[in-house]
């Protein structure tokens, strides 16, 4: 049983999520990885010795919650959340199904806030506990075709700062990170067909890379191990090439 305490990260099957579960892994800490894609997450090259994988979607709130509870009562509080769990879905307004704004609404921004219900309670008890929130430059800045993406990652903006306030008495730190374009899965779930290849032109036109996953989770957790009476409130990382 390790002496680290227990990290939960949502949407841990690929990208971000399944960077992060590698070298958090690697560090030795027990992890409750969450994912709708638990096979893709057995795949991960991974030390499963501590580790708990449960399929849940984040907008299931009592699922969420009972995950970690489950996970919690084995490995102790958890002291990271990375609110990871996300899905881009590219359409203009006057085209785009409004399931799409659903989905994304309900995943990126309710999913959000259901982690951090469950676990701001035990958190601020303790005096200690961090939560790192997945959000992307499209959290401040607006792209053709991403209105409902937009949306969302704003609300992740606001919200996490929001909730940075009410509990920053209690040291509990509230952080956020931004990422640009990146190669993970996002684009995959991708249904409108000139979205899709207008964001590959765009991806192109900076030499055909984005970011490298790998270094956003070397990005939050440097922002974990700072000690805990510090904050590093936000984090917006991209590729050089990428201007916007």
């Amino acid at each position: 049983m390790s002496t680290k305490p227990l990290i939960v990260i949502t949407g841990a099957s690929s990208g971000f999520g399944a960077k992060a579960a590698q070298l958090f892994n690697s560090k030795g800490y027990p992890m409750l990885l969450l994912a709708r894609r638990i096979e893709k997450i057995e795949e991960l090259p991974l030390n499963f010795e501590n580790v708990m994988i449960e399929q849940v979607d984040v907008v299931n709130k009592e699922a969420f919650r009972q995950a970690i509870s489950k996970a919690e009562a084995i490995y102790g509080s958890t002291d990271l959340l990375v609110n990871n769990a996300g899905v881009m879905l590219l359409g203009n307004i006057m085209s785009q199904e409004e399931t799409e704004w659903e989905t994304m609404l309900q995943t990126n921004v309710l999913g959000v806030l259901n982690g951090m219900k469950a676990v701001l309670s035990q958190m601020t008890k303790r005096n200690h506990g961090t939560i790192i929130n997945v959000s992307s430059i499209a959290g401040f800045k607006a792209f053709t075709d991403h209105t409902a993406y937009v949306a969302s990652k704003f609300g992740v903006h606001g919200l996490t700062e929001t909730i940075r306030q009410e509990v920053a008495d209690s040291n509990v730190r509230i952080s956020l990170i931004s990422p640009g374009a990146a190669e993970t899965e996002l684009l995959s779930h991708v249904t409108n067909q000139q979205s899709h290849a207008d964001y590959i032109a765009w991806k192109e036109s900076m030499g055909g890379l984005t970011l490298d996953p790998e270094k956003v989770a070397e990005a939050i957790a440097f922002i974990y191990e700072m000690p805990q009476e510090v904050t590093i409130r936000e984090i917006t990382i991209a590729a050089t090439k990428q201007q916007a």
